[in-house]
């Protein structure tokens, strides 16, 4: 894992491979680095606009320095006017991920504040993530391993970056296993080891357990592979906490579509449909990792959906673990139904608010993209919380509606509900409206739906990479933050 420190020193004398300076319009460097154009004898801002480069947000170029200063090489990277906390995780990640291959690099980014230090250490950290565990002929270079962020600053702010970068990064790396390797009992052992280390109690329900208990939802979706369902309760207590939050993770390992079999072309990157599962770890383990003065719960709801003669049929009812029954339609609509019964599970913990977590519908691609999750509440201002913490941990997110007339589309004639709407608009909130009928009156609840940006399938940008982002992971983090400052 990469490792990051503070350093007030000139950046022209650090000694390091390369040197990341961040530059604002008319190629400025960022504060802390003005003593670098002096050093290159007055021709560097000449030299970046030779090559194009002008500092516009975005842009990067390198260049040897021929012993200007310490470090054999800079990186220019474009900030653009008055750069936000974001922006600056973006050029940070962006440079440091353009280095890979490189043993050390410093980051001379505006830093003069405890939140701008951090941002630049945050984004530097998160670019610097690889997935290499089955490269064998070395194409896939080593990241940076040893960061140093130029700052007068000298508070929690490294400290604080690497906890939510290894738990971005953990999330990142079950998001990429094959499902080969990454089974719900495999999963769940994952977890018991991780969330163990990091002080979290850990209880597993196995496919016994979980068919005794009545958790239908769980069990059915997974009764058609061959590998069977888990769930996993998470747990983390503070002696200073005044609330409790619970999350429920949504942890397809691989979803076939189950006998509603999906397209092909809609298959291969299915892997990535335990996303929620995995956020829901890696935010338990930053909380306890951080100490955070709130109590939380995570459950992460494991199951793989395939096609066998085991498999649960389109016309199945299924018997929740809330009690009601469920006209299964459509196999391959099997998210909510692994959730629904994660969520009444999670509300006997009487926490002040339930957040479930979900790769769970096309339908949000189609309405909002691949980096903009959709966020559906009971609540307003819940919904409200929610959108501004991930906005605050610089991913995007927005509030969405759950309209009362789409209610009526899942109505069955043999069972309480069905898994889906007969149309195809508005799919997605049809989704949070299916979960909603499982949220015990007085418990306020949202849904997270990140079908797009869990998994990167173009090309890498910022500090987000090829595959697995680990999205909504700082989202929860911000929001325990927020509730143990209520």
């Amino acid at each position: 894992m990469t490792t990051v420190r503070l350093n007030s020193a000139d950046p022209v004398s650090i000694d390091t491979d390369a040197l990341i300076v961040g530059f604002g319009p008319g190629n400025t460097p960022a504060s802390g680095a003005e003593s670098l154009e002096a050093a290159f004898g007055g021709r560097l801002a000449g030299s970046l606009d030779a090559v194009g480069f002008s500092g516009k947000a975005g842009e990067l170029v390198k260049l040897p320095t021929f012993g200007a200063i310490a470090a054999p090489l800079l990186v220019a990277v474009g900030l653009g006017d008055s750069p936000d906390l974001e922006g600056l995780r973006r050029a940070a990640g962006a440079a440091v991920r353009s280095l890979a291959g490189t043993s050390r690099a410093a980051l001379a980014l505006p830093a003069d504040t405890a939140e701008q230090a951090e941002a630049v250490a945050l984004g530097g950290l998160l670019g610097a993530y690889a997935f290499s565990r089955y490269r064998t002929n070395g194409e896939q270079k080593a990241p940076v391993a040893e960061l140093t962020v130029v700052s007068g600053e000298s508070g929690p702010a490294a400290e604080r970056a690497s906890v939510l970068a290894e738990s971005v990064a953990l999330v990142r790396d079950l998001v990429n296993t094959p499902p080969s390797d990454l089974w719900p009992a495999k999963f769940a052992e994952l977890a018991e080891q991780a969330g163990g280390k990091a002080g979290l109690s850990v209880e597993v329900l196995d496919d016994k357990q979980l068919k005794d208990g009545g958790y239908g939802g769980i069990v059915g979706v997974g009764q058609g592979s061959a590998n069977p369902p888990r769930l996993v309760r998470l747990a983390y207590s503070h002696p200073e906490a005044g609330k409790t939050l619970a999350f429920v993770g949504k942890g397809i390992t691989f979803d076939s579509g189950g006998l509603s079999l999906k397209p092909a072309a809609s298959m291969d990157w299915m892997k990535s449909d335990m996303g929620g599962a995995a956020a829901v770890l890696g935010a338990m383990i930053g909380i306890a990792r951080l100490g955070l003065p709130v109590n939380a719960v995570g459950y992460l709801c494991l199951a793989e959906n395939l096609p066998s003669g085991t498999a649960q049929r389109p016309s199945d009812v299924i018997h929740s673990y809330s009690g009601k029954t469920v006209e299964v339609l459509d196999t391959d609509a099997e998210g909510r139904l692994v959730l629904m019964d994660g969520i009444a599970r999670a509300a006997e913990d009487g926490p002040d608010v339930i957040v479930d977590v979900a790769t769970l519908t096309g339908a949000q691609i189609v309405a909002l993209g691949w980096r903009t999750a959709g966020i559906m509440a009971n609540d307003d201002a819940v919904r409200e919380l929610v959108v501004e913490a991930a906005g605050a941990a610089g991913e995007s997110a927005w509030g969405m509606p759950l309209p009362e007339e789409l209610r009526k589309g899942l109505d069955s004639p043999i069972a309480d509900i069905a898994n889906l709407h007969p149309e195809r608009w508005g799919g997605m909130l049809a989704a949070g409206i299916f979960l909603k009928e499982f949220v015990p009156d007085g418990v306020r609840w949202a849904h997270i739906d990140m079908a797009g940006p869990a998994f990167n399938k173009g090309e890498p940008y910022g500090y987000t990479p090829k595959g697995g982002t680990g999205a909504i992971t700082r989202t929860l983090i911000g929001l325990a933050e927020r509730h143990a400052s209520i």
